[in-house]
């Protein structure tokens, strides 16, 4: 669990609007926001859910210290009795998300915060900046893994992302994503992700010698050595010298040259001639990693246009920072206004039909059908109750005319509650459990949905239900204005 506060992290607005509504009575006043994103990032035809975790953990050290009570005082913007108010604050609101490692798709709820409006203001931007960052990591690690066909893809971004932070929660993100490893060292501390990693040009120059660089390197690490070959001349010197190391060195010690890495040049042709040579040597089973700037695009190109002889993957910048598309795009939304026992659905109407909101308490159920591959995902009122025992008409929520009448399906509530008036309900998995989930979801994806280019657009439909209400909104604001 991370230990640090975070409540002030948070945007200025969200505390001048509860100060608001503390001063206008509203502080007890029961809210329904949602969390959702309209767009998956690249154009592709998924993402990839995580984030919950931090969630939970700020959640958990959600509250107003002294230090934290006097420095809002000193802006002199907000009211005595709300900053009395924030020195016994603490969180007391319902929480449903999707569980982590999960594909999501946009305009479904992923998460909704249910209780006393200034909770779901206060806790906005958290959320916000955990899911969009995590879940932007884990859909490019996805992506990329994808495309390598099979072959292990570790992480290297750990000295290109954008803050410390971001290196050791992006290198969590990536192995949800489907890497293997990463080079961040605290991340195998902290979460049991395998830090890898041998040697880095510097080595190799500190020596007069690329040789004596290698012999030093075989000699200290006899059982794991992988020889970085491109300081000087790839095929010239440095894939001769790591054979030579072989022979002279390791072999002598009844030990095995493990592996090389080439991180610059023409990949594919440098990856097969060095195959050839080291084949020709009898190293038949020494591998061959690549890094330099890959990401999907690059990795698909090497492996399936090129034939090139690669082992594994090293992926740096273009996965810990998402360069290609950089924001995730989450946003969070009023849904609801809790009166007596009613929800009062609320609604943003838009010009633009992509940002007219989906009013009401909600809930997102995944139908799979006989094979238990994914047809849709249906958004419902929290409190509606989907029998599989009776044929269910989907649709399109944009295009209503286009439908489809499924039977013998499964639908399975996609929200599941981590927090119950505030108390944390949720068992948080282990890493591996996430990354597990995300396996076995993903294989439940039909493969035009996750192809890389021109993906099939995943169906989220609305019941009828909600389809009707939120037709209903858009009618009578049409009406009154």
């Amino acid at each position: 669990m991370d230990q640090r506060k975070f409540t002030l992290l948070t945007d200025l607005y969200e505390i001048t609007m509860a100060n608001a509504y503390f001063k206008d009575g509203r502080k007890d006043e029961i809210a329904v926001f949602d969390v959702f994103f309209r767009k998956v990032p690249d154009d592709g035809g998924y993402a990839i859910l995580a984030g919950l975790e931090s969630i939970i953990d700020y959640i958990e050290n959600l509250r107003f210290d002294p230090e934290e009570i006097e420095f809002l005082r000193s802006k002199k913007m907000f009211d005595d009795g709300f900053l009395e108010y924030l020195k016994t604050f603490k969180f007391t609101s319902d929480v449903y998300a999707i569980e982590e490692g999960t594909p999501i798709f946009p305009n479904e709820p992923l998460l909704i915060v249910h209780g006393p409006i200034i909770e779901c203001q206060l806790v906005e931007t958290f959320i916000l900046l955990s899911l969009n960052h995590q879940s932007l990591i884990a859909t490019k690690a996805s992506r990329i893994v994808r495309e390598a066909k099979g072959r292990p893809v570790f992480e290297f971004g750990a000295r290109r992302a954008h803050s410390y932070d971001a290196s050791i929660l992006g290198a969590r993100s990536a192995y949800i994503g489907g890497v293997i490893g990463t080079s961040n060292v605290i991340a195998e501390q902290l979460y049991g992700i395998p830090s890898v990693g041998t040697m880095a040009h510097s080595y190799i120059q500190s020596f007069d010698d690329e040789f004596e660089a290698f012999k030093s390197f075989a000699l200290n690490y006899p059982d794991n050595t992988i020889l970085l070959v491109d300081t000087y001349d790839t095929l010239g010197q440095g894939i001769p010298n790591a054979i030579k190391t072989h022979f002279e060195v390791l072999q002598p010690m009844g030990k095995r040259l493990k592996g090389i890495r080439i991180d610059s040049g023409d990949l594919a042709y440098l990856s097969n001639k060095a195959r050839e040579m080291l084949d020709e040597q009898g190293l038949t089973d020494v591998t061959i990693t690549v890094s330099n700037s890959l990401d999907e695009f690059l990795i698909r190109d090497l492996v399936t246009h090129q034939d090139a002889k690669i082992d594994s993957f090293g992926v740096g910048e273009r996965l810990i920072t998402a360069r290609s598309e950089a924001v995730f795009g989450g946003v969070y939304k009023l849904s609801a206004i809790k009166e007596g026992n009613t929800y009062i659905p609320k609604i943003k109407i838009s010009d633009n039909v992509a940002k007219t909101t989906i009013p009401g308490f909600k809930q997102v159920y995944r139908f799979y059908d006989e094979d238990h591959k994914a047809i849709a995902d249906v958004i419902t009122l929290h409190d509606e109750v989907i029998d599989e025992s009776k044929p269910y008409l989907l649709f399109d929520p944009n295009y209503p005319w286009k439908e489809k009448l499924v039977t013998n399906f499964k639908a399975e509530p996609l929200l599941v509650p981590i927090y119950k008036n505030g108390k944390l309900v949720y068992k948080k998995p282990s890493l591996v459990e996430i990354r597990k989930r995300k396996i076995e979801l993903f294989d439940t994806l039909w493969k035009e949905v996750t192809r890389l280019k021109n993906p099939h657009e995943y169906y989220v439909d609305l019941s009828k239900p909600l389809w009707d209400l939120r037709q209903e909104l858009i009618t009578s604001h049409k009406t009154k204005n």
